[in-house]
């Protein structure tokens, strides 16, 4: 059998330009906090994984105590940017038109937070109630963990090997591909940066798009190196 069963799409950086954004929130309060750390560096080492845990690796990394009340008061500095500034990845709606699968979305967001982005850009139509949150699995079951991922495909009763996720974090496709699923890497987000595309392949996506439009023409694409191999 050919083609895929199921295309399960990250949310932030490759349906909205979210990243770019919580980097800077989250790079600001950490600077605040006594841990320099640049908008474009919070990209490149943290884009794909939460707050909670990101405070935990500065933490044991600079050995300097992080207030836990940061976790709150990031969510609502987030949110309320979020609101007024997210918008959508360009091309994706031509994109999802074009692509024939079933989808979900499988973010590390929260679900109140993937509702209010989704619904900001006018992109809930096209995943139909599809959009799970690792966050509502429980604790600690966060990309880079691929439980999020799974519980995507079983949603769809999806073979994981015929099912192909979109990343733009190295996290991300390091939870796609300990799902057993395939990955195509993205780097059209604003917070792209020189060797995210390396990054991403290197993690186990096997390629990479920069732009939303070549999306459904790259899935024909590996649709075809499965039947070839």
């Amino acid at each position: 059998m050919s083609g895929f069963d199921l295309i399960l799409f990250d949310c932030d950086g490759v349906l909205v330009d979210s990243e770019i954004i919580a980097a800077e929130v989250e790079s600001k309060l950490l600077r605040d906090s006594g841990f320099e750390i640049t908008a474009e560096e919070m990209c490149i080492r943290f884009a794909g994984l939460d707050w909670k845990n990101i405070l935990l690796t500065v933490e044991k990394e600079a050995e300097l105590p992080l207030s836990a009340a940061l976790i709150d008061k990031s969510e609502a500095l987030l949110d309320r940017a979020l609101s007024i500034r997210v918008k959508m990845i360009d091309g994706v709606r031509t994109a999802l038109s074009r692509l024939t699968e079933q989808r979900c979305i499988c973010s590390n967001s929260s679900s109140k937070r993937l509702d209010m982005m989704l619904t900001k850009v006018g992109l809930k139509p096209y995943f139909e109630g599809h959009v799970y949150s690792a966050k509502d699995l429980g604790p600690d079951r966060t990309k880079p963990k691929p439980d999020i991922y799974l519980h995507g495909a079983k949603q769809f009763n999806a073979d994981p090997a015929r099912c192909l996720v979109i990343e733009d974090s190295v996290h991300g496709v390091h939870a796609a591909r300990a799902a057993g699923m395939r990955v195509i890497g993205f780097t059209g987000g604003s917070h792209t940066y020189p060797t995210h595309a390396d990054r991403l392949t290197d993690a186990g996506a096997e390629t990479v798009i920069s732009r939303m439009t070549e999306l459904p023409q790259m899935v024909d694409a590996l649709k075809s190196w499965s039947e070839l191999a």
